[in-house]
Formats: structure tokens, sequence, C-alpha cells
């Protein structure tokens, strides 16, 4: 009952929450309030029918088939279901905006009316419950609506304008996917990057910005601790990888705490360890599952040599013997850094303050969660790229939390879901207005009376 007298508060707010063109573009605002009821109805589309990644294929049909309606020259299967949209309107500059399209493993308890009640098999042949519990379905539909809006706004700029749906976000392998498949070879290459990604923790109607680094590298470790095993009530006659194993998740918090310079931020989280069947039985092996996060390259090549260091270390002091030394593998699906570009990031900032009021823009602080939009940044082209956040939680019950010291559901909650009307309304007016500014489209070209008749 909770959640639905907080989605009936969230939908009043909604209603008004972009009402008062003052204080956004007279001429974005007033095409983002005419097309927002059909986007809202993509939204809903999009928000029931969600997709695991890699298998994105009704997605991004949808997807492409938007982007088609707009004029957009457009090209699927790039990078699996990847979707590439190209309108031309000039030749430079070329700006590309990225939204991903997949899903989470997730069973949706939002109790809205549209919720998603969809199964999927996932890589492991099982079957999940699957929901848009990050927000890619809003992410979809701003870029839906920024191309909208942009085409129709095509006398107010010059350049190329390049929107990409990207598959397998959740998975960190999309990005890469539709880089090794050509995306900077086959299409016009970007001169700037963008992306926005709804905000569990801004009031909609807000919107945010990083300057430099966004989110983490972020790395995933897998370490078999190997032992002797036998009976509990003889110990002597083991080598006990539980109490090794145990040893090693506390050496582990040394890499960070004595190791890493304090002003250079990592995580190193064991967030599983597996080891025995019975009370008794001392095992012959346990298994460690580990996150690891940093800025810098650099504090991430020492991290990880370190945890291989400690690991094999811990297991000498032990005694355990070579040929039982413990296994330590890292993951190949590595998400780089997101760093946003300084000056790009200046520019949005100035756009968002002219679109918005400095009131509405929050400059924040970068978080440890990873985003594979940082490879598009990553390339021998060194595309400068960033990423803004937007709120999507409505203001009164932001405030309700703030006061009570309830907490929210936040990305990837099972009950998460962006407030869809001011939230989708600033995403596409703070798109369309970073993509204007990096046009270089004059602050004169959004006043009202230049609205295409």
């Amino acid at each position: 009952m909770k959640t639905v007298l907080i989605f009936l508060l969230a939908l009043t707010f909604g209603a008004r929450g972009m009402a008062d063109d003052s204080t956004a573009n007279g001429v974005v605002t007033t095409e983002v309030n005419r097309q927002y009821p059909s986007l809202f109805e993509l939204y809903k589309h999009l928000h029931t029918n969600p997709e695991l990644s890699f298998q994105e294929e009704k997605t991004s049909a949808r997807f492409a088939q938007e982007l088609r309606q707009e004029g957009f020259k457009v090209t699927e299967h790039v990078g699996k279901f990847g979707v590439v949209g190209v309108l031309e309107n000039g030749s430079d500059p070329t700006v590309l905006i990225r939204t991903d399209l997949d899903g989470l493993p997730v069973k949706e308890e939002t109790e809205l009316p549209y919720a998603s009640t969809v199964t999927a098999k996932d890589f492991e042949g099982n079957i999940v419950p699957v929901m848009h519990a990050c927000g890619h379905d809003i992410h979809m539909t701003c870029a839906v609506g920024t191309a909208r809006v942009l085409s129709k706004l095509r006398e107010s700029w010059k350049g190329t304008l390049v929107i990409i749906g990207q598959p397998a976000e959740e998975r960190g392998g999309g990005a890469r996917a539709m880089l090794k498949d050509g995306l900077y070879t086959r299409f016009p290459k970007p001169t700037v990057c963008l992306a926005l990604h709804d905000n569990s923790e801004l009031a909609a109607g807000t919107v945010g910005y990083e300057s430099g680094f966004s989110s983490a590298n972020v790395d995933s470790v897998d370490i078999t601790v190997k032992g002797v095993g036998g009976h509990g009530a003889y110990p002597h006659k083991t080598k006990d990888p539980i109490v090794l194993a145990s040893q090693i998740v506390l050496a582990l918090q040394t890499i960070v705490s004595r190791e890493t310079q304090p002003t250079e931020p990592a995580v190193v989280t064991v967030g599983s360890i597996h080891g025995g069947t019975k009370h008794n039985i001392i095992p012959d092996e346990v298994k460690l599952q580990l996150t690891v996060r940093s800025y810098a390259d650099e504090v991430r090549k020492h991290t990880l040599e370190a945890i291989q260091r400690i690991v094999k270390g811990q297991a000498i002091a032990a005694g355990i013997p070579e040929n039982r030394m413990p296994e330590v593998k890292i993951s190949d699906d590595h998400t780089p850094a997101l760093y946003n570009d300084p000056v790009i990031a200046e520019k949005v900032k100035a756009a968002f303050v002219h679109a918005f009021g400095p009131e509405k823009v929050i400059l924040r602080k970068a978080t440890m969660g990873g985003e594979d939009f940082s490879e598009f940044g990553r390339t021998e082209e060194k595309i400068p790229i960033c990423m803004f956040a937007v709120g999507g939680v409505a203001p009164e019950v932001l405030k309700h939390s703030k006061e009570t010291g309830e907490p929210l559901p936040s990305l990837h909650s099972s009950k998460w879901a962006p407030l869809p009307e001011p939230t989708i309304k600033t995403g596409v007016t703070a798109m369309c207005a970073a993509a204007l500014e990096m046009f270089g489209a004059k602050a004169s070209t959004l006043d009202a009376e230049n609205m295409p008749k």
C-alpha cells in the first residue's frame, strides 16, 4: 500500500513537473510537451517488455523503427543487437548520443499498472524474471524524444547527429561489441559522445553532472583457495582452506588501507564465500568472489597485482604445498572508469543552466559504480565523452526520505521506477540542450519565435 501511495503522490507531481516553460528553453520545451503523450506510451511499452543483455531483439527493432520515422538512416545488428541511426545535416561536428537497451534479471515489485511480468532464459539456461530496474527504458525514451525534437529543429543546427542503441550494458560487453563491429569506421566518427542516466537520489526536474571521473574501473576476481580436507575433529591432519580463506579476506583489506595512497579511491569487496558441506568436515577448497573498483589505471593495476601476491603469500604462510596453491582468475569483462571530459562537462553545464536555471543543475560526486559508456572514450581516437544524470524521484518523496531516514528504492532495486513525466521531459530537454551546445547552436535558436510551424 505504501508503494501505491508514493506512486500516486509522484503522479501528482509529474502532472505539473514541467508545466512552467519559464525555466527551460521555450522552443525545446514546447516540442517536448507536445511529444510527451506518445513518448509516455513508448516508455510504458519498453517498461513492460524488457529483454536481457544480448537478447534485445525486439527492443532494438522498436528503437530502430522510431529513428527511421524521424528520417535517420538506420543500421541494425551492430555488435549483435546494436542500432546506429545517422541524421546528416551538414558535415561537422558529429555528435553521438548513446542509450542502452537491456534489462536486468530482477522480479519487478513496483505495483505499476504497466509493470513487467516477463521471464527469459539467461546465459546459464535458467528461467529468470526481467525488468528495467536501471532505467534503460527511460534512457531509450529520452533518446527517441531527442531524435524527434532535433530532427524538427534542423534549421537551428548544422552537423551530423548519430544516435545509437547499445546492447548489454549490464554485462559490460555491449559497447566493446559495437566498437569492434566498426562503430567508428563504418559510421561518421564522432566529435563528442553524450549519454544520460536516470538517478534514484536526485529530484525529478533536476540534472546532475560530474567533471572528470564519474564512475569506476570494474573488475571481477574469482579465487579458489585449495587445502587438504579431512575430519573436523582432526584438524592437525588437514590444511584448512576455510581458515586460509578467512585470513585472505582480512589481508585483502590492507590493499586499500595500507598500500594505496589515501587520495586515490579504491574498493576491494569480497561479495561471496562458499566452502564446506557439513559441521565436522574440513573441505578441500573454498571459493571467493571479489569486485574491485578504482579510478586511476595505475591503482587498478597495483590492486589486481596485490590481490595475487597476498593470496599466494597467505597460502605459503599456511604451509600449502606448491601443487595446491590458490587459483586467482581475473575476469576479461573489465569495465574501464568513465571520465567526463572537463571541457565538454563545462559546456554541458552551461547548456543546463540556460535550460533549467542554476538551482536545478547539481554538481555530483563520482561513484564507484560501473558504466561501459566509458569504452567510447577509450579507443585510439580518444573521443571526448560526457554522461550526465537526470533525477527520477518526486521532490516530495525525496524530502520525506531525508526527513525520516526511510530509504528509497535504488537503481537495480525491484521497486525502482523513475517518475515518468518530469524525468522524461527533463531528460529530453537536457539532451537536446547539450547536443545543441555541441553543435554550436546559439541560445537565440531556442527562443519560442523560432519554433517550427
